[in-house]
């Protein structure tokens, strides 16, 4: 009886679409974890800052190390990319739920929730464009006004 062997190209394929697992889907499943979410939001913005730091510090030794330079921007801009995929794929299009136009206070609390989140893609934006820190202080300030808005203390 022969065996089969998945060829070493489609493995790979394979592999790399597998990567993208922990994306949550858009199935109404139920299981959600928001404080997760904005935990990670947490972690990228700070490997964001981190990945800016290291920009500047290559890019102003004497001798320049290009390929190093390359990771951390890469690095900076892969995070902001993530970022940016929770704020809209997972809040925006899973979790804030569309306001009743008759409801005066559920239409002023979806669209302060919306604003923030659409001042996290902002700033993750600008995070990609440049090593400004205040890009970061400011990601920092909106994740933590959405996590209010979006969860508030009991």
């Amino acid at each position: 009886m022969k065996s089969f062997r998945i060829p070493a190209v489609l493995s790979l394929v394979f592999g790399l679409l597998s990567v993208n697992a922990f994306s949550h889907c858009e199935i109404p499943c139920g299981i959600y974890d928001d404080h997760a979410r904005i935990h990670l939001m947490r972690e990228h913005v700070t490997t964001i800052e981190k990945s800016m730091k290291k920009i500047d510090e290559v890019s102003s030794a004497k001798e320049i190390n290009h390929n190093q330079l390359v990771r951390w921007v890469t690095n900076k801009e892969r995070h902001a990319e993530k970022l940016q995929e929770i704020a809209w794929q997972y809040f925006m299009t899973q979790r804030i739920k569309l306001a009743d136009d008759k409801d005066e206070k559920a239409v002023k609390d979806y669209n302060h929730k919306l604003g923030l989140l659409h001042q996290i893609l902002i700033y993750a934006m600008k995070a990609k464009q440049t090593t400004d820190l205040l890009n970061v202080e400011k990601l920092n300030e909106a994740i933590a006004q959405f996590e209010k808005a979006y969860m508030p203390k009991k």
